[in-house]
């Protein structure tokens, strides 16, 4: 009985060439690319089955195609895809990882914060794609600019604590005139837990009491977040 032959995978060098990741990036500009073509440059190559476009789709695929998601994905779930070895799956990571800082940097470059948006702005790129729980406290001076921020409290899933005490000494030693505090959900859902709740009444109570008041106090998420001062809550 007569075999029939496997049809071979066509491989990205065969493709027409401003189809070709590398050479499309050169003719046409980074912004002609899609996500799943820059990854494919990082890949450098596919896995025997798959180009590296095709090996890139999959991998965004299993994050619903979402980049935030993705920054949140270790070595360990990576190298899982066929073709995906360490230094592949480190090259991933660490571009993800300077795209973040490069958001971070960008406001940085102010460091004035006038409203709830410029906090979350400011404070998003840390906490966005956590695994899980951070309490953070930005200290401002009466310009409202930005004299240092602190992780005050690193938890697990489901949540972190965060001492007022501990907050409050090192705004007066930092000579702050105000404080703005955030923390993230990693579920992704914004609304209040009452430990939330009972934690900004003794922040704003104590701010009050120390004269350093606090102005807001932020759940963050990787598209989103939460006011208390825009929600009247504070």
């Amino acid at each position: 009985m007569e075999s029939v032959a496997e049809t071979p995978r066509l491989t990205i060098k065969k493709w027409a060439e401003d189809d070709r990741p590398r050479e499309k990036l050169i003719k046409h500009g980074k912004a002609a690319l899609s996500d799943a073509e820059l990854i494919a440059i990082l890949l450098g190559c596919g896995n025997l089955k798959e180009t590296a476009v095709d090996l890139a789709k999959r991998i965004l695929l299993s994050v619903e195609n979402n980049l935030p998601e993705l920054g949140k994905v270790g070595m360990a779930e990576l190298v899982k895809f066929p073709g995906v070895g360490k230094a592949k799956a480190l090259s991933i990571i660490a571009a993800l990882e300077l795209g973040r800082r490069r958001k971070e940097s960008e406001f940085l470059e102010k460091k004035v914060i006038q409203n709830s948006q410029d906090a979350f702005r400011y404070m998003e790129p840390l906490l966005g794609d956590l695994p899980h729980e951070e309490f953070w406290v930005i200290y401002l001076n009466r310009s409202n600019k930005v004299i240092r921020r602190e992780n005050v409290s690193r938890g697990g899933i489901s949540g972190t604590v965060a001492d007022s005490r501990l907050i409050f000494k090192s705004a007066i030693e930092a000579l702050a005139s105000g404080i703005i505090v955030a923390h993230n959900h990693p579920s992704g859902g914004l609304k209040p837990s009452d430990a939330d709740l009972q934690l900004t009444r003794r922040l704003a109570q104590a701010g009050h009491m120390l004269e350093v008041p606090l102005l807001d106090h932020l759940i963050i998420t990787d598209k989103a977040y939460y006011s208390f001062a825009d929600q009247g809550t504070l």
